[in-house]
């Protein structure tokens, strides 16, 4: 593959970054990147996705847009009331940039379909608003052998790991949450959620994936950034791979 003109003017930043350089971004040009999610997480990821010239982006969300989501979900507006999400935000992401091909999926990710959907993706990225969904992406991006960058949000804090549960040395979801699918949880509706945390743990989630694709700076497999927008400031865990998880042990 080579840059055309239009390519090395648009991604020109990337380029002179000596970490990335122009076959970094031939990396991303030839990438196929799965989102789950097209919410207050998906949003500003696939904006960052898009804008970076990740090739493909498949976008897997059944949900429509409703007026409450306008507080934190950046690429819709009030006339797409009522839309599927994942059309709506095809439309946008080709006006930003033509170079991404956007394959919207209008239908919901779960057990009997996860793999199908997710398979023959070099990544995915996971901003649902479940235990339950999570738990599903997970189980699929482990068994497809894909790694799986998940990011969460609550009212005023919010979180970001890479997870590779399919290699003998790194962690799953599942190693950090246990049996999450059968916890119980609160809904933005009913905790509310600050909307530029949305922004800050989704462009966040599009830097790993942007990571894993160009392969700069160190592996950050296995880590957990934790945010507090209260406080301002954050920390990083390091996870183990758990030698008893149901989903990733064998």
């Amino acid at each position: 593959m080579e840059l055309t003109d239009a390519q090395l003017e648009r991604y020109a930043r990337h380029i002179v970054l000596k970490d990335i350089g122009g076959a970094g971004q031939k990396r991303l040009l030839a990438a196929r990147v799965a989102v789950v999610g097209a919410g207050g997480i998906g949003c500003p990821a696939l904006q960052y996705l898009a804008a970076a010239g990740v090739g493909q982006v498949t976008l897997v969300d059944d949900d429509r847009v409703a007026r409450s989501n306008l507080q934190r979900q950046t690429l819709y507006t009030e006339e797409d009331e009522g839309r599927p999400k994942a059309e709506v935000a095809a439309l946008r992401l080709f006006a930003l940039n033509p170079d991404c091909r956007v394959v919207p999926r209008v239908e919901r990710l779960g057990p009997a379909n996860a793999e199908a959907l997710l398979a023959g993706h070099d990544l995915v990225l996971d901003g649902t608003d479940s235990f339950a969904a999570r738990a599903t992406v997970n189980r699929a991006c482990v068994r497809l052998g894909i790694p799986l960058v998940s990011a969460a949000i609550g009212s005023f804090e919010g979180h970001v790991g890479t997870f590779a549960g399919h290699r003998p040395d790194a962690p799953c979801w599942a190693c950090l949450v246990g049996a999450a699918e059968d916890r119980p949880g609160a809904s933005c509706a009913d905790a509310g959620v600050l909307g530029a945390l949305a922004g800050v743990l989704g462009a966040l989630a599009a830097l790993e994936a942007l990571r894993i694709v160009t392969g700069f700076g160190p592996e950050t497999v296995g880590r957990l950034l934790v945010f507090d927008a209260i406080g301002f400031g954050g920390r990083t865990l390091r996870l183990p791979k758990d030698p008893a998880c149901p989903v990733c042990a064998q």
